[in-house]
């Protein structure tokens, strides 16, 4: 076995994947508490070294995996995903520099890469983008279309809400969210008291329609993103077992073989016990 088989092996290996997993959220826990001033002051320098030390020890990683991988290390998203996450935390953080230490934060998503079922939805999630592209133009249309109607609507009752496209775009949007659309659409009523059938067929288009959409998209790319990933270890399966068919039959081969071989010995030795008697 060759040193790159065996490093391979290495990083392969799940007790491998479970002391990465470990150092990512032990790394995650203290960029948490290095956001408390108290516990800077009195822990700060064995954070820090922590710190240091969990980073060392993802570089000596990766380059395992690269020297383990070599080119098909580079072909796979993932890890350039964790070659992209270590490399901006080699960055110096001081000086012109001093805001990608809040970047280290980012450290705590190679947890995406790491664990499989993270990769599963994420991938599925990516699929998923061309659909969600599609509603979400859907929305943009719709979000418009309302945003001109409550402009020419409501800017006399609720200039402040709906008093130029812009401000009625952020408007809707914020009620489409959810957040405080009861208070302007009391604001509009109160002058223009059927104003909530407009609010109310706004809000079940886009609020349920259109968010149940996204989640069906998703769903539906996770699905097929989980029937894919289905398909590789049942044809590995139907592989293995057309070796060992193969080993079977070969085994049965020399069985023959070797009756085959035996007969003359057998004939040999009982002709001349007849001959004698």
């Amino acid at each position: 076995m060759t040193l790159r088989e065996r490093v391979r092996g290495v990083v392969e290996a799940r007790w491998f994947q479970t002391a990465i997993i470990s150092l990512i959220l032990v790394n995650g826990m203290i960029l948490g508490l290095e956001t408390s001033p108290a516990i800077m002051a009195r822990h700060g320098e064995t954070l820090h070294g922590i710190d240091l030390l969990v980073l060392a020890v993802f570089v000596v990683e990766l380059g395992l995996r690269i020297f383990a991988h070599r080119g098909s290390f580079f072909r796979d998203p993932w890890g350039w995903f964790d070659l992209v996450i270590v490399g901006i935390a080699l960055l110096p953080a001081s000086g012109p520099f001093a805001v990608l230490r809040v970047l280290r934060v980012l450290r705590v998503l190679r947890l995406l890469s790491v664990i499989p079922t993270l990769r599963h939805v994420v991938t599925g999630l990516f699929k998923a983008l061309p659909g969600m592209a599609s509603i979400s133009l859907l929305v943009a249309l719709l979000l418009y279309v309302a945003a001109v109607m409550a402009t020419n609507l409501f800017r006399a009752s609720a200039p402040e809400y709906f008093g130029d496209i812009l401000t009625a775009l952020f408007t809707l949007f914020q009620i489409m969210t959810g957040d405080s659309w009861g208070e302007i659409a009391h604001t509009v009523m109160a002058e223009q008291p059927t104003a909530w059938v407009f609010f109310v067929v706004f809000i079940l288009l886009s609020t349920f329609v259109a968010l149940n959409l996204f989640i069906a998209v998703a769903v539906e790319a996770l699905e097929h993103d989980k029937d894919g990933s289905t398909e590789a270890p049942s044809a590995e399966g139907d592989a293995v077992l057309a070796e060992l068919r193969a080993l079977r039959s070969e085994i049965a081969e020399l069985r023959r073989d070797t009756a085959v071989a035996r007969e003359p010995e057998t004939a040999g030795g009982t002709v001349p016990a007849r001959d004698g008697a």
